[in-house]
């Protein structure tokens, strides 16, 4: 059987242009982009017998870490399924013929896809919560004593960081953004 497996990554959150073209048995849709509560991958996982081939737009919508991804492909060789990936033209078997510097370049470039979609999502599903996200501003009062001291030219970078707490470059970010032109 042919198995197709879909879920929403930072470039089609709709899921909607993975898989186009190819003639599948099943396909298995995720309703999210995030790491937990994956139903669908484990379902797919569940009704592969072997000798079926798994097709998954890119190795992103598979496996959100580098554990995850190496967790997939010794089940398929236990199971003896085949992975697709498309976009990089790659099977489970067909990355086993990768030079060593080949690998490492590869796996380097999946490592950081991982992460930026992990982040995205995680940031997407904290905002939806109403979650703060990032840092928070510094006080009103506390910055407002910084540009005083700065606009004095009486203290030093360092004297403003240890009377307020403001580093350096946060205090230039600060001063940027009231600067007339921004």
């Amino acid at each position: 059987m042919n198995y197709g497996y879909i879920r929403p990554t930072v470039k089609d959150q709709s899921g909607t242009a993975q898989l186009q073209g190819l003639i599948l048995d099943k396909i298995f849709t995720e309703s999210h982009g995030l790491a937990k509560k994956r139903t669908e991958l484990e379902q797919l996982f569940m009704n592969a017998q072997i000798n079926d081939e798994l097709y998954f737009q890119n190795i992103e919508v598979l496996a959100d870490s580098m554990q995850q991804l190496l967790d997939a492909l010794r089940l398929a060789e236990r199971d003896k399924i085949v992975i697709h990936f498309i976009d990089e033209q790659l099977t489970n078997q067909s990355i086993m013929n990768f030079t060593l510097q080949q690998s490492v370049t590869f796996f380097m470039t999946i490592q950081s896809t991982l992460f930026s979609h992990s982040s995205t999502f995680t940031l997407q599903e904290a905002k939806e919560q109403g979650k703060s996200i990032g840092r928070p501003r510094k006080s009103d009062e506390n910055l407002q004593r910084a540009f005083t001291m700065y606009d004095s030219k009486k203290y030093s970078l360092f004297e403003i960081k240890e009377a307020t707490g403001i580093s350096k470059s946060t205090l230039y970010r600060y001063l940027d953004e009231r600067s007339p032109g921004n």
